[in-house]
């Protein structure tokens, strides 16, 4: 006898868990338009693209749970019926919006490493290896007789989330690696370089622990449907994680609203560059009222640190 908790009720807790990353992710893109209105048009559009991409991954998954836990109420033998074209196309939806956001990853570690091709080729290799083998794997999926089946595709399914895992872990390594470089021996030029590292660590952690966990379940538990929970939100990370790097930038150039001084570093600030400056004391110049007798080439030097974080976009 099918266990509905661990099959619809794993897909239905996916769905509720997938529409929280929906609101925080409406949440950020609303945050974004809202701070900064002069930010490049490109980046105002792949922020609406990927929006409108997870809505409409959103609407595939609320059809999919609709259709097995609605229309099909109480009816569990739709376990043995052709999966519901939503549920596959879904995987797709997911798999193009975790390629966009790598893509841009990429660029960050092109850009930090002063245009490293090795480095960046694999990043971009392993990124569109796994949206091949996702496609493979979508075509695959329409051509399954009954849903039941879905672990009879084990080895792409894995080959796909391993390479994305993959993925995630070369892109924190390699910005890890390459934000070293950056540091100055200034503690406060230290700190942002620090705090850029921290973020790519935390970032690739955890979408490749969600990659890793779902590909364990797909594995070991291709029976029921508590991976696909994991694979709901998978994409939405993707997205949040990608719009956070946008949200909390220092901007430069007139761009945004940097007028907040809660805002973090970021990868999206690079080019930092510190320099002392001397100033001369424009008294210095001229003789002094109360000590007449002291050298008019009098000078003062006052170092100065400025730091200028510019926009990598």
């Amino acid at each position: 006898m099918t266990n509905t908790d661990n099959t619809f009720g794993a897909a239905f807790a996916g769905f509720a868990a997938s529409s929280l990353c929906l609101g925080v992710l409406s949440t950020q893109a609303y945050s974004y338009f809202k701070r900064y209105p002069l930010d490049k048009r490109f980046y105002k559009w792949l922020v609406a693209g990927l929006w409108l991409l997870e809505v409409g991954d959103q609407c595939l998954i609320a059809h999919a749970v609709y259709t097995y836990l609605v229309s099909n109420w109480g009816v569990v033998t739709i376990l043995l019926a052709p999966p519901v074209w939503s549920l596959v196309l879904q995987i797709m939806v997911g798999v193009v919006t975790g390629t966009i956001v790598k893509l841009n990853y990429a660029v960050r570690v092109w850009r930090f490493s002063k245009e490293n091709i090795p480095v960046t080729g694999l990043i971009l290799l392993l990124t569109f290896g796994e949206l091949g083998v996702a496609c493979w794997y979508t075509v695959k999926s329409f051509q399954l007789d009954s849903l039941a089946n879905i672990g009879s595709e084990k080895n792409l399914g894995t080959l796909s989330l391993a390479l994305g895992m993959a993925t995630d872990v070369v892109i924190a390594a390699a910005l890890c690696w390459f934000l070293r470089g950056l540091r100055t021996g200034h503690g406060k030029d230290d700190s942002v370089v620090n705090s850029l590292i921290i973020y790519a660590i935390s970032t690739g952690g955890l979408t490749s622990v969600i990659s890793f966990t779902t590909l364990l379940l797909y594995n070991f538990m291709p029976d029921n449907f508590i991976f696909m929970a994991f694979y709901f939100v998978l994409s939405k990370v993707y997205a949040n994680s990608f719009l956070a790097a946008l949200n909390t930038r220092r901007v430069s150039r007139g761009r945004g609203t940097d007028a907040e001084t809660t805002t973090m570093p970021t990868f999206l600030m690079v080019g930092k560059v510190t320099q002392r400056t001397i100033q001369l004391d424009p008294e210095a110049h001229a003789q002094s009222p109360i000590s007449p007798g002291k050298s008019d080439q009098k000078s003062s030097l006052s170092p100065m640190q400025s730091h200028t974080y510019a926009e990598a976009w």
